[in-house]
């Protein structure tokens, strides 16, 4: 998978070059890192912080790599190694340079440099980035020299992103969207990632987190200035409305059935079935390659098989599973179990059936289908809507006739999930399969692009809920103990606080005196 050097720098260099170069600069015995901290890791984003440089354009061999430096010692770099003096090139204007070594002056490669002065930098310091080729040998020479400059060390893996967080430049939500860019791998994740990372997601949390301010400050001022009476009457009623409303929108925000977080890391989906009815052949169609094994003996299939696939633009994870039924062999029976298992587990699940032991009456075909359905998903739904597609398989087998009849009388049973009939040996009915499959993911994803922004982190949804508990407290304590209430809204506001990586006391003070002039 490919991986930005926005989010590792350090580790994206083929063949252990990064690795060697490490080595390289720290037998010549230059100072590689300042550790900050203890556990030999390094606090990032401070002011007196070592300048860092990495490979920021992925591995392997390439026509263009680049080479990004951030800190105050990025202009010494610049000068250094392009032979610029005491002049620097303008901002953000690429200019072709020879880059050399600060010490021997051997050329080391031909490119162009470019210039990007704190703030108005991805990092918010001082930054530099060399556009050199992309052979190995050019940029482990290049990365030595860097190593060989004083002030400067090897980035850590997010090092620059962390730096940029430090920088006010991006919140939490928004480094959480660029990681999310960066491992995309289809068009909807792309999307989602997009729109998060433009800072959308943030902008709604950091709204809430403006109204609980402003709400904690009004609390906070009628404990303390109330009995002189410098506050307003009706100012706890206004409190009371804000935090219903905050609850209500927060509530409503947390019921979105976690598209977005489905969206992020693929919908869940799971083949499951009897023994034989064409599940790893199912698979094996989908991938487009033989995934599964497949032969005509009952439970060749005994662990879980996975493959990622991209439907519609949308990530699935497919898992073909064991046959269900009962058998005396451990090793199937443990396949079995974990199938149930995954089945509980799944988004959505694929029931796969042998159309040929169906009964040619639609009421009794019918009748079997809703007792296989119930004795697989046992804890779910029975109907299984939304969240079960019935497959019938083999329908090259049947008279043309009877699929006729079995496609158009299922559709008119109540109960039953959406039917889907196909033969995986000539692909008949795969492509109506493929739109019912896809409008299925679409709909637990959702459009990326439509309506408010969704979650994506599993830690939003704990930190909201985290928020919603808090402003019950508030509510629970506002005619006992308003000083309980109050510290039910900060609860609040430091669980918004943790989404972001945004919430200061100093600002809910600032709406104290702005709001009420208190302290003239």
């Amino acid at each position: 998978m490919y991986y930005s050097a926005i989010m590792l720098p350090v580790s994206a260099v083929c063949g252990g070059i990064y690795r060697a170069t490490i080595r390289t600069l720290r037998t010549r015995n230059i100072p590689l890192n300042r550790r900050l901290s203890s556990g030999g890791r390094v606090l990032a984003g401070l002011a007196d912080a070592d300048t860092i440089f990495a490979l920021s354009s992925g591995h392997g061999r390439c026509g263009v790599a680049v080479v990004r430096i951030s800190g105050s010692a990025a202009a010494t770099a610049l000068r250094c190694m392009v032979g610029l003096g005491n002049q620097l090139p303008p901002p953000r204007t690429a200019l072709l340079r020879s880059i050399t070594d600060p010490h021997s002056k051997e050329v080391l490669d031909r490119g162009l440099v470019l210039w990007f002065p704190a703030p108005h930098s991805f990092t918010g310091e001082d930054s530099v980035e060399f556009h050199i080729h992309g052979g190995p040998a050019v940029i482990t020479a290049v990365l030595q020299a860097l190593g060989s400059v004083p002030g400067m060390r090897p980035a850590d893996a997010g090092e620059f992103t962390r730096r940029a967080f430090h920088a006010g430049k991006l919140d939490l939500t928004e480094v959480e969207g660029l990681g999310d860019l960066i491992h995309a791998e289809t068009e909807a994740q792309r999307r989602q990632a997009l729109r998060q990372m433009s800072g959308e997601l943030g902008r709604l949390y950091q709204n809430w987190s403006h109204r609980l301010k402003r709400t904690l400050a009004h609390v906070e001022a009628f404990i303390d200035f109330s009995e002189d009476e410098l506050i307003e009457e009706g100012v706890l009623d206004q409190v009371d409305i804000s935090v219903c409303d905050l609850q209500a929108e927060i509530e409503q925000h947390l019921k979105d059935e976690r598209r977005g977080e489905r969206l992020r890391s693929g919908v869940h989906v799971v083949i499951t079935g009897a023994t034989n009815a064409g599940k790893s052949s199912l698979l094996n169609t989908l991938c487009q390659r033989p995934a599964a094994i497949v032969s005509p003996i009952a439970g060749t299939t005994r662990d879980v098989v996975e493959s990622a696939l991209d439907i519609g633009g949308f990530p699935v994870l497919l898992s073909d599973t064991a046959g269900l039924r009962d058998s005396p062999d451990l090793v199937e029976q443990e396949g079995v179990r974990r199938a149930r298992e995954r089945v509980q587990q799944a988004d959505l699940t694929l029931l796969v059936v042998d159309s040929t032991i169906l009964p040619s009456e639609e009421q009794e075909a019918a009748a079997l289908l809703l007792e296989h359905l119930r004795s697989v998903l046992s804890s779910q739904d029975q109907s299984g809507a939304g969240r079960c597609l019935l497959v019938l398989n083999k329908t090259d087998l049947l008279p043309e006739a009877q699929r006729e009849k079995l496609n158009l009388g299922l559709r008119r049973v109540s109960g039953l999930p959406p039917v889907c009939l196909i033969s995986c040996q000539t692909n008949e009915g795969l492509k109506d399969f493929l739109t019912v499959l896809q409008s299925s993911v679409k709909t637990m994803c959702g459009d990326p692009l439509s309506g408010a922004p969704t979650l994506t982190q599993a830690r939003h949804r704990a930190h909201l809920q985290h928020c919603v508990a808090a402003l019950a407290q508030y509510r629970r304590y506002r005619n006992s103990d308003l000083a309980l209430a109050a510290e039910g809204v900060r609860l609040a506001l430091t669980s918004l606080g943790r989404i972001t990586g945004r919430v200061g006391a100093e600002e809910i003070l600032d709406i104290i005196f702005k709001d009420f002039c208190i302290g003239k």
